[in-house]
């Protein structure tokens, strides 16, 4: 393909996702209104609502009021042409379960619920993908998030023990022939918390979770981007050299006089590479009491101005959810990145 007609192809796909996010946005609308609003020609915006009411993604509704001239046709984003599946594998505490929310296009919840279960592995997940794909044909992407590390869909490091080293996506792919989408839990936690915060420019954000029985991990967005890393090893936080073992650094974290001191050198190490407006801090071994000792621990080792805001909240479900609907109803859609350079 010569770089001519490459462009000409993302030219049209930005335009197309320029009316399609202009009609989520005011719900109804004329060929001229949307024109008028993405700044496309009438004839560009008629080629294009014209496709998409082909493919279903866009709905034809009844003709405008007139106001003296011939009324013009009503259209309406198609909220239903597809679902995305949302899955949370959770295991805490010895309890497992998962997590499920099945959304539309505009993110709405169509049906969403917990499951309780003994142990979690490749089958069980398989197993729940197979009830809604039966139920629902118009699945068209899944994503899951996971206490571990993915790359490529090929899980490695996870605190659910069967599900490590599988190739969880590929094989999910495979069968359902679906875009399966396989995240750390943390950085959908932040990337949930960041899209929640509203923040009206781009900012630096982590969030830092200390689990029971299970070593801490981290999620960051620098500068509005979630940062996962070369092979999705970022936030791997028990790793950082501290002279201790990984096994030792656990022990700590769970005796209460040792929790601050080791929590604190682990967030001054965060806010030294990162330096984030806020940290979000959550897990088990935490308790918004523990906010103002936190801080005194990181001032030893950060100037004051340089010392972020500290949120402690337990219960992140929310912005877990919140961050694996965002990307997987992101994965639907072409979106060109322009980066400039500075």
């Amino acid at each position: 393909m010569n770089p001519t007609t490459h462009n000409t192809l993302q030219v049209k796909k930005i335009n197309v996702e320029l009316v399609k996010n202009t009609l989520k946005a005011v719900g109804t609308g004329t060929k001229a209104s949307i024109a008028n609003m993405t700044r496309l020609s009438v004839a560009t915006c008629g080629t294009i609502l014209n496709e998409l009411v082909q493919s279903g993604e866009v709905l034809e509704r009844e003709l405008e009021e007139s106001s003296g001239g011939r009324p013009a046709r009503q259209y309406m984003f198609n909220a239903d042409y597809a679902y995305v599946l949302c899955l949370l594998v959770k295991t805490e505490g010895g309890l497992h379960s998962i997590v499920y929310a099945l959304v539309n296009l505009l993110g709405e919840k169509m049906e969403e619920g917990t499951r309780s279960l003994d142990f979690i592995d490749v089958e069980t997940i398989d197993q729940l993908i197979e009830e809604f794909t039966v139920k629902y044909h118009n699945i068209k992407a899944i994503g899951i998030g996971i206490p571990g590390v993915a790359h490529q869909g090929i899980i490695g490091i996870c605190d659910v023990a069967p599900l490590a080293g599988e190739p969880l996506g590929p094989r999910l792919e495979e069968k359902y022939n679906i875009d399966v989408i396989i995240e750390n839990d943390m950085n959908l936690t932040v990337y949930g918390f960041y899209n929640l915060q509203n923040f009206e420019e781009d900012k630096t954000f982590a969030i830092v979770t200390f689990p029971k029985n299970h070593y801490p991990g981290a999620g960051f967005i620098v500068n509005g981007r979630m940062v996962t890393g070369n092979t999705n090893f970022a936030g791997e936080i028990s790793y950082f050299p501290f002279g201790i073992t990984r096994e030792e650094q656990l022990e700590r974290l769970h005796n209460k006089d040792d929790f601050i001191a080791l929590a604190a050198k682990l967030l001054s190490s965060i806010i030294t590479i990162i330096n984030p407006v806020s940290v979000a801090i959550t897990g088990d071994l935490t308790h918004p009491s523990m906010s103002e000792e936190l801080i005194k621990g990181c001032l030893q080792y950060i100037p004051e101005e340089h010392m972020p805001s500290l949120l402690i909240k337990n219960n992140t479900q929310d912005e877990y959810l919140t961050g694996i609907i965002a990307i997987t109803l992101e994965s639907l859609t072409f979106r060109l990145q322009l980066v400039e350079r500075r």
